[in-house]
Formats: structure tokens, C-alpha cells, sequence
């Protein structure tokens, strides 16, 4: 049984999908070969139960999209008694930030950590942004890093690290249906060979007419991402970089497109270069923007739905064999998702 949705994005209407009601959960080895392949898979329901033990944080976490959205200020939320508690004694709140110099970012709050007297950390951060330019997208993302963003070297400074990580699970409790899932931690740990630690953390709220543009998320030190829808739904499409490249390419070759584009790929390895460039307008105009290409993928079957419960696991080994992934949001109502890189 299927439902259908529109897929629509910061205004693009790339036409309509239809979503499975029920989907097969995988083998753990499926899991695992996927992962080793450099391919997206989608684990249902793997953290329904949790969803339900953690309602009451989802919920309080959508107050506070909400308070952002009406224009209250982050650090005055993190005050607030529920999250000062259990941010206390370790976190000390320090400054708030208005990020004038950043078209989408809204505020960011700085936070120092002491333990048994001692500064254990400093320069933690938790920035509140918007996902997009557009006026109809009110999609909004938390992000929890340290340093100086845009030039922290993460993988230099475990230690922070797992500070920010915490930092994160302290204002988002709910963070625990992915840090604490015995199943995805026992896959991960035959995967990695060692114990996973969740880093860089993002909490989403996707919107409506918003949603992420095709992208991938590698960065030194990092193996992947896991993401948890924990309320709303979510369409993707996700491949690796290699077979996207092909696919452009076979479509480009065999569909009326911009001329420059055609120039491109004509040569491999120009356009995977080009594709990392921070303004890759040729790529975006159709990986992003073009129905017709986005249902090829589709027919393809590189696309994967969400549901509250589900996780989709997304390996990132190296600029060459990472997956590529487009997020678009379903339904009328924003949803609450967990994308935290694994280490």
C-alpha cells in the first residue's frame, strides 16, 4: 500500500512520489555490505520504541522550534529551568552571538565545561540556522561544534569532540535514540571495528517547501552519518558519488540540458571537481531543480522514506566514495530528525 506526496522545495515542484506504508527491515549484514559498498540503506522502525519513551523531549523540542520561530532568543530557551538543569554543573552558558556575517545562521551560544574545578572544554557552541534562503522554507537546524566554525580541524580534538556531543544530548535528550540504540551501536561496532562515537551532532527541524540540496558530508576523521527521523516524514535520494557522476552523465548525454554541462561531461574528472566547488550552479540547475532528473533517479532507485522511527545510515569514506543525499520534507507538518557524524 502506498500514499502518495509532492515533492516540493524551496519553490520547485518536482512533481509527486509514492511512499510505502510498511518497508522490510534489512539483515545485519545487508546493513553492513551497504555500508562497505559506499551505498545509503534505510533501517525501519529500528527506534520506535524509543520515540515513544523519549515523546515528551520531542515534544518540548518542538516548543523550542517553535519559540525560535516566533523570534525568542536561543540562549534565553537554554536558561530556561527544564534545560539549565540539566546542562548544570558541568555547562556553563558564557555568551550568545546574532550572526550578522551569515545569511542563514539566526544565533550562536558559547559554553565553557568544568569538572571537579577544572575547565575541561571551552569554546563549545550550539548554533541555531536556517536551512535556506527561500521565505517559505522555515526549516531550521542546531548544530554543536566548538572552535572556530569553518576552520575547526575536528578530528585533532577528540576530546572536544565528545564534549560537544554531550552538550548536544544535555539540551536534546532525545539524542539517546540513536547514542544508545543497542542495535545500531552492535552494527556499527562490527562495521568500524571499535565502539562508534557520535560527533558533530545536528538536530533538524525539516519544514515544509524545505529540505536539504543534494551534498555529502565528509570530514576528516569521520566514517559517516546516521540520521533518525523522530517525528514528520522525509523523502531522499542518496548515491554514491561515482554512480551519481554516471548518471549525470548518461542522462546529460541523452537529454536536452545546458550547453555548458555538456562540456563537462565530457571529462571525469572535471566534473567531479567541479561538483565539489562551493558554486556547482551547472550541477545544482539539474540534480536539484529538474524534475525530469530527479524522477530518473527515482525510477533508478536510489530513494529512500522515513518515518518516524526509521534511520537511514549514509557512509562517507573519502571525497571519491561518499554518498550524495537530497532531503525533501513530506506532508503539512515540520519534523524533528537527528543527523550525527560517526567517528
Amino acid at each position: 500500500m502506498t500514499q502518495q506526496h509532492k515533492l516540493q522545495r524551496r519553490g520547485f515542484d518536482l512533481g509527486t512520489v509514492n511512499i510505502p506504508s510498511m518497508q522490510e527491515p534489512p539483515s545485519k549484514q545487508s546493513i553492513i555490505e551497504a555500508w562497505k559498498n559506499d551505498k545509503a540503506i534505510t533501517v525501519p522502525a529500528i527506534a520506535k520504541q524509543d520515540i515513544l519513551l523519549q515523546d515528551s523531549h520531542i515534544q518540548a523540542a518542538h516548543r523550542m522550534m517553535e519559540s525560535m520561530l516566533d523570534g525568542a532568543e536561543l540562549a534565553g530557551i537554554f536558561e530556561e529551568e527544564s534545560i539549565n538543569q540539566r546542562l548544570s554543573p558541568e555547562f556553563a552558558l558564557l555568551a550568545s552571538s546574532s550572526e550578522d556575517h551569515d545569511e542563514q545562521g539566526i544565533e550562536k551560544v558559547y559554553f565553557d565545561v568544568e569538572k571537579d574545578g577544572e575547565l575541561s572544554a571551552e569554546d563549545l557552541w550550539c548554533k541555531a540556522s536556517w536551512l535556506s534562503f527561500h521565505d517559505e522554507d522555515a526549516s531550521l537546524r542546531f548544530r554543536f561544534s566548538f572552535g572556530m566554525e569553518g576552520f575547526e580541524d575536528v578530528a585533532a580534538d577528540p576530546d572536544r569532540q565528545v564534549w560537544a556531543g554531550e552538550l548536544c544530548e544535555r539540551i536534546f535528550p532525545e539524542s539517546s535514540i540513536i547514542t544508545k540504540n543497542i542495535d545500531i551501536l552492535n552494527v556499527l561496532q562490527e562495521i568500524l571495528g571499535h565502539k562508534a562515537q557520535f560527533v558533530e551532532r545536528i538536530v533538524y527541524f525539516n519544514s515544509p517547501n524545505g529540505g536539504a540540496q543534494f551534498h555529502h558530508d565528509v570530514e576528516r576523521g569521520h566514517a559517516g552519518v546516521v540520521f533518525a527521523q523522530l517525528s514528520g516524514s522525509t523523502f531522499w535520494l542518496a548515491l554514491n558519488k561515482q554512480t551519481l557522476m554516471d548518471e549525470i552523465i548518461q542522462y546529460a548525454g541523452s537529454h536536452s540540458v545546458h550547453d555548458g554541462l555538456k562540456d563537462l561531461i565530457k571529462n571525469r574528472a572535471a566534473l567531479s571537481d567541479y561538483m565539489e566547488e562551493q558554486d556547482h550552479a551547472l550541477i545544482e540547475e539539474l540534480i536539484d531543480q529538474n524534475p525530469d532528473f530527479i524522477h530518473y533517479l527515482i525510477d533508478k532507485g536510489y530513494s529512500h522514506s522515513l518515518q518516524a522511527g526509521d534511520m537511514l545510515m549514509l557512509p562517507q569514506r573519502d571525497l571519491d566514495h561518499c554518498v550524495w543525499h537530497t532531503v525533501f520534507t513530506l506532508g503539512d507538518e515540520p519534523g524533528e530528525a537527528l543527523s550525527f557524524a560517526i567517528r
